[in-house]
């Protein structure tokens, strides 16, 4: 039956995405985030006290994230079985970001691909890329962009789907909830500037930890998928493993790199963020000039590595359930 309310809540997710008038508690995660940093921070005014700040908004809000999805769906099987199936299929139908990533990805496309003949669609290409990185998008050129998506893409291949998925084999709906909230705190507060380094620190280092393993499957599951596309899978390994390394994070590498050796392209090099030069080294082979058309490709090695995790983990969990 756990099984059946996986997939049910995936096939959701491809379906309908993330209306934006919905419901959704990653939203209300965001703004407990922001509430518990503005009061730590009129609290906290030392750089070490933000640190030791930064490990009790990291535990707030884990914390809370986790007993409030615990009881949430408690309450819901108290009240009636079926409700709580309901609840429960909602929950981590939430909590699933495939459709809305593939969305974002394809709007910029779209727009890449009127910009040949309306150069108007190039700013629009740079606005709704800026929807979905922290990078500047101002001066970004349609190559460029085109990067920042299939970079953007991968990296949340495992953010959005794999990783909470497997979190959810592991810790059911409350853990994967959790990761979201872990998660969303890095997007928040765990940035490398001078505002956020003490009161982040710790969110990072923990979204680190956090995606570790899935990272590493994930790795596997892109390759996996590209081949199914008919792309070259023993070189998204290579260049996977190459250049996992290639990266500021422990983590994004992996998915980046496997995607860059998948379609044959180089992946990061110096980019702009919140005003600061930022040089990253490049990742993968520059066997060709990226295209606006490696998108939906990117997106297509998404989708099928997002199914080929939920494939993956709802055997894993059937396996241990019996044998326990």
């Amino acid at each position: 039956m756990t099984v059946l309310l996986w997939f049910s809540a995936f096939i959701l997710d491809m379906k309908l995405g993330d209306p934006l008038h919905w419901p959704h508690p990653v939203r209300w995660i965001g703004q407990l985030i922001s509430r518990s940093e503005q009061f730590i921070r009129r609290v906290c005014q030392t750089e070490a006290s933000l640190k030791w700040g930064g490990v009790l908004l990291w535990l707030v809000v884990v914390g809370i994230t986790w007993l409030a999805s615990y009881w949430f769906l408690q309450l819901a099987y108290g009240l009636m079985f079926w409700l709580g199936c309901v609840a429960e299929i909602w929950l981590i139908y939430t909590m699933l970001a495939g459709r809305s990533l593939s969305d974002a990805a394809n709007t910029v496309y779209q727009a890449l691909c009127k910009e040949a003949t309306d150069h108007n669609n190039l700013d629009i290409s740079r606005q709704e890329l800026a929807k979905i990185v922290g990078r500047d998008t101002s001066q970004l050129q349609p190559p460029q962009i085109s990067c920042a998506v299939i970079e953007t893409v991968a990296e949340n291949s495992v953010d959005g789907v794999i990783a909470p998925l497997f979190f959810l084999m592991l810790g059911g709906a409350p853990l994967a909830m959790a990761y979201k909230a872990i998660n969303t705190l890095d997007s928040m507060v765990g940035y490398k500037i001078p505002r956020y380094q003490a009161i982040g620190m710790f969110s990072a280092r923990m979204d680190d930890v956090a995606n570790w393993l899935p990272a590493r499957l994930g790795w596997l599951l892109l390759a996996m998928a590209a081949k199914w596309q008919g792309l070259d899978f023993r070189q998204a390994l290579r260049i996977g493993w190459r250049d996992r390394y290639q990266h500021s994070s422990p983590n994004s590498g992996w998915s980046e790199a496997t995607m860059a050796g998948a379609l044959g392209i180089r992946l990061g090099g110096p980019n702009v963020y919140f005003n600061q030069r930022v040089e990253k080294p490049w990742i993968g082979d520059e066997k060709r000039e990226v295209t606006p058309d490696d998108i939906p490709q990117s997106v297509r090695i998404m989708q099928v590595a997002s199914v080929m995790a939920l494939l993956l983990f709802a055997l894993l969990y059937s396996l241990f359930s019996v044998m326990i």
